[in-house]
């Protein structure tokens, strides 16, 4: 019994201790906190008595005050789509519209925003759905402003739905900024027609193509006859441009062959004029030559004049003894002279005796070659009659 009262008391003993336990812990984490994460994808706001204290970046932080707490604004996108089936254009039409996008709260770079929206705006910063719901709204008042200000045509044709989306993501992000939120990536993905809109539509674009298709057909027939003017301009050029080609070549050509002409005009010229230059100097020196012959000739009837000259002296002096003695021939003294050289001549060396007629002079005996002198002429003259001898 003991045993069992111990057992129970100790029990609640340890409750007791539990819940104190648990009381205070639950009160004293109003006065501090430590290390609390901020992860990388949050932005911290550090509270003190209700009121922020500072804003943080990612990290790891502690703190301990007056009711202190650490409250964490994620800041990953929030994809969205709100459709709007029933929407008025400004020409009284029905369309419906979708729009989508992704919605951002401050970063840990916007730290104003968060301390001067913190107090109106807490929940739409720490509550995704309900940021989701408030765009929702705005999407949708947005939508309704861009569409109703515009034309069927302008919110549905061609770039007409850029222009609507430029429109709705202007005014989204005007009516978000009072929430401190931003919208990114907003996109129009489908504009919902009803029935009777589509078979308008239809029709209309069925009479606009038709209408297009007649302007498309004349305006291909207008090119057709454009193209076949073109071609046949075209041939028209091409011919004209292959006649001034030929025309071009043909000049081309005739002022090469009159060029050719000239060159060989110049040639021949040339040619010529060599040829006048080598006639004049083969004249020059056939003249050069007949003036060397004239002046050989002239020299030779020269020296043969002084060597006929000259050798007329020599037989003048070769003739001289012979013209003398024919000179001596032609006198009386010489003929008396050969007939003393003949007296003398017929003498021998044996002759002794020169015998003379009665009244004659003594024939003089000119000594020669083994005679002696028999006669001494410049003696008297012997008596007449008489005769001497040796």
């Amino acid at each position: 019994m003991k045993q069992l009262l111990g057992r129970a008391s100790t029990l609640i003993i340890v409750v007791v201790a539990v819940i104190i336990i648990g009381l205070l812990l639950s009160f004293s984490s109003q006065f501090f906190y430590f290390f609390e994460k901020v992860d990388a994808q949050e932005v911290g706001v550090q509270l003190e008595s209700g009121e922020i204290k500072n804003v943080v970046g990612p990290g790891v932080y502690s703190d301990a005050g007056l009711y202190v707490e650490l409250q964490r604004i994620s800041t990953h996108a929030i994809p969205f789509s709100v459709t709007d089936p029933e929407i008025i254009t400004k020409d009284k039409q029905r369309i419906g519209l979708t729009v989508s996008g992704d919605i951002f709260r401050p970063n840990a770079t916007e730290k104003d925003k968060i301390q001067n929206l913190w107090a109106q705006y807490k929940e739409v910063f720490l509550n995704d759905d309900l940021a989701k719901m408030r765009v929702d709204d705005l999407a949708q008042q947005a939508m309704k402003v861009c569409v109703g200000d515009r034309n069927f045509d302008d919110n549905i044709i061609g770039t007409a739905r850029d222009e609507l989306r430029n429109c709705i993501d202007d005014e989204l992000n005007g009516m978000a900024e009072n929430l401190g939120l931003n919208v990114q990536n907003l996109v129009v993905p489908e504009v919902i027609l009803s029935p009777e809109v589509q078979a308008a539509l239809d029709a209309i674009v069925q009479s606009r193509l038709q209408t297009e298709k007649a302007a498309q057909d004349k305006l291909r027939a207008d090119a057709e006859a454009l193209a076949e003017q073109a071609r046949q301009e075209g041939e028209i050029r091409v011919e004209q441009s292959r006649i001034q080609e030929q025309t071009r070549q043909q000049i081309t050509l005739a002022e090469l062959e009159k060029e050719r002409t000239l060159a060989q005009k110049a040639v021949i010229e040339a040619n010529l004029a060599n040829d006048l230059a080598k006639v004049e100097a083969e004249r020059a020196v056939i003249e050069a030559q007949k003036s060397n012959d004239l002046f050989a000739a002239q020299k030779d009837v020269e020296i043969n004049q002084v060597a006929a000259q000259a050798a007329l002296e020599k037989a003048r002096a070769e003739l001289a003894p012979q013209l003398t003695l024919a000179e001596l021939y032609g006198t009386d003294g010489y003929l008396l002279l050969q007939q003393i050289q003949a007296n003398a001549d017929a003498l021998n060396s044996t002759d002794k005796l020169i015998f003379t007629p009665e009244g004659t002079v003594p024939t003089l005996v000119i000594p020669g070659p083994g005679i002696m002198p028999t006669v001494d002429t410049a003696s008297p003259a012997p008596a007449a009659g008489g005769g001497q001898g040796n």
